[in-house]
């Protein structure tokens, strides 16, 4: 029933308590199981939930629906604020985590995700989710933050304009669910005895929800129409694995409509977390994403009427009830959820002797982890001539032009706290060579003038080095903020232009923003060496860059954005189909079915080594094992291609394990530099199916590889999983015949068969 699905609310405004205080538990004492029945350690979570519900009286229940989570004082359970943030590091955009009192004043600013996940290092990933996990747990036992985080965010970067694509794991749903298995997995940790854990991790924003504000469409409203087809290959593979693998403890619903039904009523979508993916933790909306239902998108006719439907607006659940749209028990079902997240927290019991505290947070060892992910993450894009990495003893005079570069803010990206340390690029580059000259060029991002041109050029003529830092910030695109243009903003570009006209080598241009950029223009200048992308790198950006530059690092970070020219602003953004549709002029979206043309694709990215591959073993053969289903390959005349090519479902696969196979890469270094840089195996069939993706990533490994040396490296592919698509009634299927697994150059012909 709908009513056990969704349990809390999380309403914007309002005051809001703390978080629960550690020394406020109400099972702490040796006594209490005598006292409160839910505090007696022999029963099992489960048990001790259903305990505390029944307790409870209706009012104390509705006062437990909303973020802001009533205390029970009768009971000793003190209020609590469920809503607390940590995208890529702790941030106040919630009113669970609070900067601004008690002995907690910052907290470490990692890259934003967009850039961390251009490592693709699944440990990296882990290890920083860890890291912010304990600087939250530091932050709680001084009362300045809760143990619910509403984090990851993992829906599909699917349009280049999106203000939140920053936020993402890129557009990829293999890439963006590998990170949510290791976000949830490092945030929560291991699961121990009855599913404990150290804090609630919750995926979001299900499902298809990609569009803030563009061209009069509002995320509060928009319909998002999505076919079955791109449902199951593209928006929902991340959610599924952040339930089914990761077991995240919280999924929160999104704003949108699903094919004109408001996500957070969605049944059947909503229901297939529990019943199919098996998700035992609570379900919130957005931020008033009930009250918009009736409200903004007038789907229903009142605000009961909108509880009935998804039974949680604190405001209005008690008239629903004496209404009769909805059942006391169905709030005992939510609840139940509710209290057995905060069991497996430990919320109510005695803290353990191993807390954490204050001394966790902005410690040496996460500032280096953050510059890790700055390292691995950063993207060269171009480099003519070997310009890059420069002589430190060469080069004695740098400037560094753009509004951007002494400013520590513009580095943080969406949800972003307060950094303990921050370094600006001038900062940063100032370390490594003493007569470093400043320019802003511009007044601000946005680039509305040429006023400030004149210190630019004067700067650039007197220098040695001239490293120019353009792109994006959080003007240009953020939360509830889409761009309209592909273009640098204002007049960036003349910027950069006429500053390469004067300076006495080639400059480096650095990128900052989450979203892609066509630069085409600077692709082609030769007065233009290097575009080094850094994404949002957070308080160790400033740090990093002239690592980077003069060699001490050599980068090797890839793309998980497709980066498309302007003339990709044409199509709607509206438009939620993911295929190419000739007929209509329509050239599809993400580097799987795109069939336009890019700036810069999925996956790319230089170092300042040359690698290459060679497959030293994989299966040439493989041979799908019979199911009892009689009719296991189907045989739709639209899948049957000149060659008799044929698929097979993969509900109809007796056992997918006994598929899986081993990819095994020699990696060679041919630079004079070691090298860390990511490998990436795609896999195509070599007949072309309408609706089937061009090419698709099936595995990743981050390798580091000595100079002149060869690393071996071992790729395991599940293809039910990684090689298959959807057909369009979304059922997944593995088309059989042959297909060609490539890294970098190297190709390796497959053979799938029954």
């Amino acid at each position: 029933m709908l009513s056990a699905l969704l349990c809390l609310l999380a309403l914007a405004g309002g005051a809001a308590p703390a978080a629960a205080a550690a020394n406020a538990r109400p099972c702490a004492s040796p006594d209490s199981a005598s006292a409160y029945p839910f505090c007696d350690a022999s029963l099992s979570i489960l048990a001790r939930a259903r305990a505390l519900v029944s307790l409870l009286t209706l009012d104390e229940k509705i006062a437990q629906l909303s973020n802001t989570a009533g205390g029970v004082p009768r009971l000793g359970v003190p209020p609590y604020q469920w809503w607390s943030e940590s995208l890529h590091g702790l941030a106040d955009n919630g009113p669970g985590v609070n900067f601004s009192s008690g002995p907690v004043r910052a907290a470490t600013a990692f890259p934003q995700v967009i850039l961390s996940t251009a490592a693709f290092n699944r440990s990296l990933w882990r290890a920083v989710a860890g890291a912010v996990a304990t600087e939250a747990l530091g932050m709680h036992s001084a009362g300045q933050a809760g143990l619910t985080y509403w984090a990851p965010n993992i829906n599909i970067f699917r349009d280049p304009r999106w203000g939140r694509g920053q936020e993402t794991s890129g557009e990829d749903p293999a890439v963006a669910a590998a990170y949510s298995l290791e976000y949830v997995k490092g945030f929560q940790g291991e699961f121990g005895e009855e599913g404990r854990i150290r804090l609630s991790a919750c995926c979001k924003h299900y499902t298809a929800y990609d569009m803030e504000k563009w061209e009069g469409f509002s995320r509060y409203t928009f319909n998002a129409k999505v076919t079955a087809q791109d449902l199951e290959d593209t928006y929902q593979p991340p959610f599924k694995t952040c339930i089914q693998e990761a077991r995240a403890s919280c999924l929160m619903c999104a704003y949108n409509q699903v094919n004109g039904v408001p996500m957070c009523a969605r049944k059947d979508l909503l229901q297939k977390t529990r019943d199919e993916w098996g998700f035992k933790g609570y379900i919130t909306s957005d931020c008033d994403a009930v009250a918009i239902i009736h409200e903004n998108q007038t789907y229903t006719t009142s605000d009961e009427d909108s509880i009935a439907i998804v039974l949680r607006a604190v405001r209005h659940t008690k008239s629903a009830i004496e209404k009769g749209k909805i059942q006391e028990q169905d709030i005992d079902r939510a609840l139940f959820n509710l209290f057995s997240v905060q069991l497996r927290l430990g919320i109510f019991d005695k803290p353990k002797d191993t807390q954490l505290g204050p001394n966790n947070v902005c410690t040496a060892e996460h500032r280096e982890l953050a510059a890790e992910a700055v390292r691995q993450g950063a993207v060269l894009l171009k480099n003519d001539n070997a310009f890059l990495p420069v002589k430190r003893s060469e080069v004695r005079h740098v400037a560094v032009v753009g509004p951007s570069a002494n400013d520590a803010y513009a580095m943080g990206g969406d949800y972003t706290g307060v950094p303990c340390n921050p370094t600006t690029f001038l900062k940063g580059i100032q370390a490594y060579v003493a007569q470093t000259t400043f320019a802003a060029g511009c007044k601000d991002v946005s680039c509305n003038s040429t006023d400030l041109f004149g210190e630019a050029i004067e700067a650039a003529k007197a220098a040695d080095i001239v490293v120019v830092v353009a792109g994006l910030n959080l003007t240009e695109e953020r939360e509830d903020f889409d761009r309209v243009s592909l273009l640098l903003p204002g007049k960036q570009m003349n910027l950069i232009h006429t500053v390469a006209s004067v300076t006495k080598k080639p400059l480096v241009l650095v990128l900052l923003g989450g979203g892609p950029v066509d630069v085409s223009f600077a692709k082609h200048d030769p007065r233009i060496a290097s575009i080094l992308w850094l994404g949002y790198p957070g308080e160790v950006g400033g740090q990093v860059l002239p690592e980077i530059l003069f060699g001490k690092y050599n980068p090797g970070g890839r793309l998980a954005m497709t980066w498309y020219p302007e003339s990709f602003t044409a199509i709607p953004m509206t438009d939620m189909n993911m295929r190419a549709d000739s007929s209509r002029g329509y050239p599809g979206r993400t580097y799987r079915f795109y069939t336009g043309d890019v700036v810069y694709g999925f996956g790319y990215g230089l170092s300042y080594s040359r690698y290459s591959y060679s497959i030293l073993s994989a299966p040439k053969k493989i041979s799908v094992p019979h199911s009892s289903v009689p009719d296991i390959i189907s045989r739709k005349p639209a899948y049957i291609s000149r060659d008799g090519l044929d698929f097979v479902k993969i509900e109809d696969v007796a056992s997918c394990e006994a598929l899986v196979f081993s990819v095994h890469i020699a990696v060679s270094n041919h630079g004079d530099m070691d090298g860390s840089h990511a490998v990436l195996l795609f896999a195509r069939s070599k007949s072309s199916v309408p609706g089937f993706p061009i090419k698709q990533l099936v595995g990743f490994e981050r390798v580091h590889t000595a100079a002149g040396s060869a690393t071996n490296v071992e790729l395991t592919i599940d293809p039910c999983k990684h090689m298959s698509a959807a057909n369009p009634e979304g059922q997944r299927v593995l088309l059989l015949g042959a297909h060609v697994l490539t890294v970098g150059d190297e190709e390796f012909k497959l053979l799938i068969e029954t």
